[in-house]
């Protein structure tokens, strides 16, 4: 059974550090823990209408935290740096360019 292409990449990662990131046409998002460069690349082509140029993944593991003196952990994620062929972007806030 094959995986959605809105499965495989949950939401994209908006912090100051993507948003300067984006300036030079690369975008983070977080994906499917199982989720392979290839399909990454092939998702967000189809997704958002972009050539990419390359695809990078990286595995955060949760940190462990308090909560009001309650030990917990967040959870492990899988991320992507996208980065798109020249004269491509992508426009998270809507504003357009």
């Amino acid at each position: 059974m094959a995986i959605s292409k809105y499965d495989l990449i949950r939401n994209p990662i908006i912090t100051e550090k993507s948003n300067f990131l984006g300036d030079l046409r690369k975008y983070v998002f977080e994906v499917a823990r199982n989720a392979e460069k290839p399909s990454i690349k092939k998702a967000v082509e189809e997704i958002f209408a972009v050539k990419v140029k390359s695809v990078n993944v990286l595995n955060q593991k949760g940190k462990e935290k308090k909560f009001k003196g309650v030990l917990g952990r967040r959870s492990d994620i899988k991320k992507a740096l996208v980065t798109l062929e020249k004269d491509y972007t992508i426009d998270f806030t809507g504003e357009g360019k």
